[in-house]
């Protein structure tokens, strides 16, 4: 399949074959277990002192006092470390042993990695992300791209490139967390917009962050989860030239 690079000013230069990674069938079940697993990875043990709710002075009354044998304080009646009792320990809590990581071969995520970067391509995919972009895709732009250090440079090659609009769109999405998050360092949400890919760590991933949901990454780094957020394939990608050689190589 051939595919147009752009210049930093939309003109197209050049046309290239595509890998054949971009040519893999569209498998949204494959990306979603690998998504999870990605996400599994992440997630941090969790459960209460194993001593919560029953550090009391308290001990089992006996028979004869007309009240349940459950224990209770030396110096009240109230009932303690028992699930029951107010205060008492929970009867079922989470435990730190649990093991949260989901398994997938690693022939499934990489096949799953090859689909994602399929569905890239296929403007009908993308657009129900919601997505908004002009022209053809994928969007492959020069090497030069990479030399930008400055946000306002990269927005400007994003109009060029038809792209821009979508970044707009994940602006105008901006609003406030529900619930205790935002008191934690996560105040605002923000629906994702473009993805930008490098073949070299260059300072455009830096000045490309800038922007209202642009996540931007080197092409080594690149998985499952930046291709398809939540496991919904079908990203708005913006991919350097070097990066599209060296995922030819790579898959």
């Amino acid at each position: 399949m051939k595919a147009k690079v752009f210049d930093l000013n939309g003109e197209v230069v050049e046309e290239i074959e595509l890998p054949s990674a971009f040519n893999e069938e569209f498998r949204p079940d494959l990306i979603r277990k690998a998504v999870h697993a990605i996400q599994s990875h992440r997630r941090q043990p969790y459960g209460p002192n194993p001593l919560s709710g029953t550090n009391y002075a308290a001990e089992n009354w006996g028979p004869g006092h007309g009240y349940a044998r459950v224990p209770r304080w030396k110096n009240g009646s109230r009932a303690v470390k028992v699930p029951q009792a107010v205060g008492g320990r929970r009867a079922h809590p989470p435990k730190v042993q649990k093991k949260w990581d989901e398994k997938i071969n690693r022939k499934e995520m990489r096949k799953a990695l090859k689909s994602a970067l399929s569905a890239t391509l296929d403007p009908e995919i993308v657009s129900a992300r919601n997505h908004v972009f002009e022209g053809d895709l994928p969007k492959i732009v020069v090497d030069d791209f990479e030399t930008l250090e400055k946000t306002k440079d990269v927005a400007n090659a994003l109009k060029a490139l038809g792209v821009f609009g979508d970044v707009e769109r994940a602006r105008a999405t901006k609003r406030v967390r529900a619930g205790k998050g935002k008191m934690r360092g996560r105040r605002y949400k923000m629906k994702k917009s473009v993805l930008i890919v490098t073949g070299n760590s260059s300072k455009v991933l830096k000045a490309a962050r800038n922007l209202p949901g642009v996540d931007a990454v080197e092409v080594r780094n690149l998985n499952v989860e930046l291709l398809a957020p939540g496991g919904h394939a079908g990203r708005l990608v913006v991919y350097t030239k070097s990066a599209v050689n060296y995922l030819g190589e790579w898959l």
